[in-house]
């Protein structure tokens, strides 16, 4: 899916940093309060999971809680009461307002940077001026390793955010590296990362992991109510099915029109293994061809991970021997049709191929529309 005006930007959604909101992880955020309320906070966490379960949402929320002084306010003292476990911060306070603007001056945030701010800057309405670089740079971890060497302003902590731990570059770890071998007094390092395993094995061994699960369908359900009242009731709960316990993914999905793309998704899969070749062309071509305002394609994007998702959704299933959730009506008819038509390893197999198939189209930018067919073909041979 796009990405043009943040990271992981979803229309309507408070930013990780001014969300006050912070919902299906309780046991992390009693963790991380617990820890602070001891007096021996670890000096680097690595927040990992999914993408879209609230990583950076948490980590904005526990840099806010110590800036705020609250691991000192709610610390028990010697017959005192036990401490709070959360770490809510009233969105009216100051270090609230600070750190929602970027404004604190004991809060650095290293993210991959904005491309074209020049552009920007001179007025450009050019969306693609605000889609982001490709890596976090080196010349921002040195800036953070400068941060980290000077005074706290405000007396208390000094906190980096990396957001994206798994874009830094080589030189980028390496360099965040020296801080983490020789950590400041007072300095919090919070790393949010959907794939630790990008990361340096030396970077992942000096951090406290704290690691987030999927959220409930029942709170992701909650949480589409919440960041979207407009969408009508009927699509709420497939949203939060196909977004797979990720809020993120599902706000992302109904942006992009997700759950019609999944509807002819599976109206696609239900002609195999012989589809109607010129329905079958028709919609992928449809689909290759729609662009979003960035210029991407949006639709394929989107349509290609439902795909993806879904065989990989159904491999699990089965290899448990449960039956896979219905998302929409009569798919559990063709899953089952399909599945019925070849073995385990074989669906494994083209999911494999297909999968490769996707990122090779991506890395040498081949024909969109071919790159579908050829996995709807794939597909059909397996179900022949």
């Amino acid at each position: 899916m796009t990405e043009t005006a943040g990271r992981d930007a979803v229309m309507d959604v408070p930013e990780p940093r001014t969300n006050p909101h912070f919902e299906g992880h309780p046991q992390a955020e009693a963790e991380l309060a617990e820890s602070a309320a001891s007096g021996r906070l670890h000096h680097a966490w690595l927040i990992s999971g999914p993408r879209g379960v609230g990583k950076a949402t948490l980590a904005f929320r526990f840099a806010r809680f110590l800036l705020s002084g609250g691991a000192a306010e709610r610390g028990p003292g010697l017959f005192g009461p036990e401490p709070a476990a959360g770490l809510a911060v009233d969105p009216a306070s100051p270090v609230f307002q600070r750190v929602a603007s970027g404004g604190h001056a004991d809060l650095f945030t290293l993210e991959r940077s904005f491309m074209g701010e020049a552009r920007r800057r001179a007025g450009s309405d050019d969306p693609r001026s605000r889609r982001r670089s490709r890596d976090i740079v080196i010349e921002d971890a040195r800036k953070a390793g400068a941060f980290f060497a000077r005074t706290a302003l405000e007396g208390g902590w000094r906190i980096v955010v990396v957001d994206g731990a798994e874009d830094m570059n080589r030189n980028t770890a390496n360099a965040l590296l020296k801080t983490l071998e020789e950590p400041p007094a007072q300095g919090l390092l919070l790393l949010v990362s959907h794939a630790p395993g990008r990361l340096l094995p030396t970077i992942r061994s000096r951090c406290r992991r704290l690691v987030l699960g999927r959220l409930g369908d029942a709170t992701v359900e909650s949480l589409i109510r919440r960041y979207r009242p407009d969408i009508d009731d009927a699509e709420v709960r497939p949203l939060a099915l196909i977004g797979e316990g990720s809020i993120g993914r599902a706000l992302q999905l109904a942006d992009a029109g997700g759950l019609a793309l999944y509807e002819e998704m599976i109206r696609q899969l239900s002609g195999l293994p012989r589809p109607e070749v010129a329905r079958l062309h028709g919609a992928l071509d449809a689909i290759a061809r729609t662009r979003s305002p960035a210029g991407e394609y949006e639709a394929y994007d989107v349509f290609a991970d439902l795909l993806t998702t879904w065989l990989a959704r159904q491999v699990t299933a089965r290899a448990r021997r449960q039956e896979p959730a219905e998302i929409l009506p009569g798919e559990g008819e063709v899953a089952a049709r399909l599945a019925a038509r070849a073995s385990l390893d074989q669906w494994v197999e083209v999911w494999e191929k297909i999968t490769l198939l996707f990122g090779r189209a991506a890395r040498l930018n081949l024909d969109r529309k071919q790159v579908l067919l050829d996995a709807f073909f794939a597909l059909g041979r397996t179900a022949a």
